[in-house]
């Protein structure tokens, strides 16, 4: 009796439709009997488990984990990922615990059945952040184990292939998610045979009206398709024949979703695109594959510029191939796709490509799984310091593509993102050069660090040894390591920034009652900790300079007095222009060095700076406590920014003078805004870099000497 047999024996309630018997049929191929009975074993477990239970369609729950386990064993995978497979919703939609797992089928199999299990028992603000600490969870537990993704994209492939009894709306989200993030990862991956299958039936789930146009389309472009592309498998296999090279030839259409991508992409119609043809030719080795692309070139002629060498330098997931664009019969273009056996392996099945059993454990092996590994590695660091949803949309950036590819000095290649500048470079090599570096060179010249790289380019990162990271850069990196590494700094300096602005204000509060800090007893300040529910002084200090307490209120519950007022005026804090991240200016009025001042504790923000005649301040001085009177520190090395307003005569040339005359006072120009209010007269807006008043009022005597210059001012909201 075979193993199907045997089960649907012991199971008479199970009919032959859940699978069971054809997933047998597939292992026995591959697998051996010890690991074929584990996968029985799992059924058994999960079939009584799930007993009862249907899916939306009507058929018994059982059939979709065995469907998965179905996909997974046609990868060839081994016995342990079977049986997570077939258990991976026991967990979720069972009252069965991780331990009875455990106990049955081992620590191994647990795992990976947590893993590909959701969240549902926490309780999220809204769906998109239960879905994105899903994603986190999911992984973070393929940092662990790689097989924990093959298990869920084989769960989503099977749920997208059963989409059509889902509402609309489920169905158009679900097939959303699919394309944005699960596609991606198989690709990611190198599993290119479940994500070209994924991608269409997103695009189907999630577009069926353009869908099926653009399947008509193509189908009536194509016409006399099969004779056409036999014809040219044909020349190519007699071309091989004659130079005596053993490989196969195999025509092919190019995927729906990769047409619609490029039409949508490009703006361009189904006759404009020029690669709709493919034809895939596999030979023996990395050698024949050039010997095999020269003979390509002699038969039909190549397209310029459309040649890419995947086997010298191959793609982030460990893509090898040749890809070159030719001119078929009649001009027709053609995709032609060269490359090894083992490289076609790799190219359909990616990791799973290098899935070896051995007696004692499974193991991946090859470089794809290097290259994935080094991928997941990353996720770790991306995700600290985050929220989920960041880690989502961060994880998403890193997913797509990789078209750049550049070289260190040393010659080691990288692969970046398209669009990756010479920061996010200097973070691919390490967070610490990413850290500290001041200047890029690229091909020898000094270039500014938002500068894009190209491929081919040659990236050299300058470091300082003091040197930190820029706050600005997070406006232009790519990278979601560089961005998380920016993210995590500045929020580490933030926390810096408020406990010293913290300790400031309150020191500046308890002058009121003659005491400071230093004077102050640690038992004092322990006790006021203990009452507030905080951690330690430390913490008080970052939520007061935060704006989540007041300081004059703590300051009061300091003082031994009880909270007795002595007569008399706080002291106002001194400015300095280089508090850091938790004293802005307002950008409403523009505060500068001499102009009179007030702050406002604004909660999470730390200080905001006004001056004391903003018009935003009637507003503000509703909530008295929050305000506090500040003042300049004398001898600041800063610029600030400030705001002018011209009107001016329309004259040709006139606002390259206007600048030309600011920029003589040594004053740089950050931002010009020109608005023309009649033919004659025209008003400008410029935003500038100044030390204080006394040099403002210099430009402004400068600007008011011109003689298309009406009426110049500081602006004033």
């Amino acid at each position: 009796m075979d193993y199907a047999s045997s089960i649907l024996g012991l199971l008479p309630g199970v009919k032959r439709s859940t699978g069971i018997a054809q997933l047998l049929d597939k292992l026995e191929a591959y697998l051996p009997p010890a690991q074929i009975d584990r996968v029985r074993e799992a059924y058994e477990f999960g079939a009584e488990r799930h007993q009862g239970q249907t899916r939306v369609s009507g058929e018994p729950y059982i059939t979709h984990p065995v469907a998965v386990a179905g996909i997974l064993a046609d990868l060839r995978l081994d016995g342990d990922t079977l049986v997570a497979a077939i258990l991976h919703d026991v967990m979720e939609d069972t009252p069965t615990a991780k331990a009875e797992i455990v106990a049955v089928f081992g620590q191994v199999v647990a795992e990976l059945v947590d893993g590909v299990s959701k969240l549902d028992q926490i309780q999220f603000k809204n769906r998109e952040e239960a879905q994105a600490e899903s994603f986190r969870k999911m992984l973070l537990a393929m940092v662990r184990d790689i097989r924990v993704i093959l298990v869920k994209l084989a769960d989503r492939m099977h749920n997208m292939r059963t989409l059509g009894v889902m509402p609309p709306v489920k169905r158009r989200r679900i097939a959303r998610e699919t394309l944005d993030i699960y596609a991606p990862i198989a690709e990611r991956l190198g599993l290119y045979a479940v994500k070209l299958d994924l991608e269409d039936l997103g695009f189907r789930a999630l577009y069926p009206q353009r869908y099926k146009v653009l399947e008509k389309e193509v189908k009536r472009a194509r016409g006399n398709q099969k004779e056409f592309i036999g014809k040219i498998s044909q020349a190519l296999k007699d071309s091989l024949t004659k130079a005596a090279i053993v490989g196969g030839v195999e025509g092919r259409e190019k995927h729906l979703y990769s047409i619609y991508k490029k039409m949508h992409s490009k703006g361009i119609s189904l006759s404009e695109i020029v690669d709709v043809y493919g034809f895939r030719i596999v030979v023996d080795s990395a050698d024949t594959c050039y010997r095999t692309l020269g003979l390509v070139h002699g038969l039909y002629k190549p397209m310029p510029g459309r040649f890419k060498d995947y086997i010298a330098i191959p793609r982030v997931n460990g893509y090898q191939s040749l890809h070159t664009t030719l001119f078929g019969p009649n001009g027709v273009p053609i995709e032609v796709q060269i490359r090894s056996e083992q490289m076609h392996r790799v190219a359909e099945s990616g990791i799973a490509a290098h899935w070896k059993y051995k007696s004692g454990g499974d193991v991946f092996g090859g470089i794809e799984h290097d290259r994935a590994r080094e991928w997941l590695a990353g996720l770790v660091q991306i995700q600290e310091g985050g929220s989920s949803e960041e880690f989502l949309e961060s994880v998403k950036v890193d997913l797509f593509p990789d078209k750049v590819y550049v070289f260190t000095p040393k010659g080691k290649i990288l692969r970046l993102p398209s669009g990756a500048t010479a920061v996010d470079f200097a973070y691919a090599i390490h967070t610490d050069v990413g850290n500290r570096c001041v200047a890029a060179k690229v091909d020898r010249r000094l270039v500014p660090l938002r500068t894009p790289l190209r491929n081919g380019q040659t990236v050299e990162i300058i470091t300082a040894k003091g040197a930190t990271p820029n706050p600005a850069w997070s406006s232009f990196l790519v990278t979601a390591k560089a961005r998380a590494a920016i993210r995590q700094y500045l929020k580490n300096l933030k926390h810096g920034d408020a406990i010293e602005l913290g300790r400031r204000l309150l020191n500046l509060s308890l002058e009121e009652f003659s005491l400071t800090l230093k004077k102050l007893s640690p038992s004092v300040l322990d006790a006021a900790v203990k009452e507030l529910g905080l951690k330690d002084a430390d913490e008080l200090y970052e939520k007061i300079g935060l704006g989540e307490r007041l300081a004059p209120l703590v300051a009061r519950l300091l003082h031994p007095g009880g909270g007795e007022h002595p007569s008399g005026n706080l002291g106002p804090l001194m400015i300095a222009g280089t508090e850091g991240l938790l004293v802005t200016y307002a950008r409403c009025c523009f505060p500068i060095p001499n102009d009179p001042i007030m702050a406002y504790l604004s909660t999470g923000r730390g200080l905001v700076i006004h001056r004391q005649n903003c018009g935003n301040l009637s507003e503000y001085r509703k909530q008295p406590d929050k305000w506090l009177p500040v003042a300049w520190e004398p001898g600041r090395s800063r610029l600030f920014s400030s705001e002018i307003q011209l009107e001016i005569s329309n004259r040709v040339g006139v606002l390259a003078a206007v600048a030309s005359n600011i920029a003589g006072t040594e004053t740089n120009i950050d931002h010009v805004i020109l608005e023309e209010r009649d033919a004659a007269t025209s008003a400008l807006t410029f935003e500038l870099q100044v030390r204080d008043r006394k040099h403002l009022a210099h430009v402004i005597k400068t600007i008011r000497r011109m003689p298309d210059v009406q009426r110049v001012h500081r602006t004033l909201a």
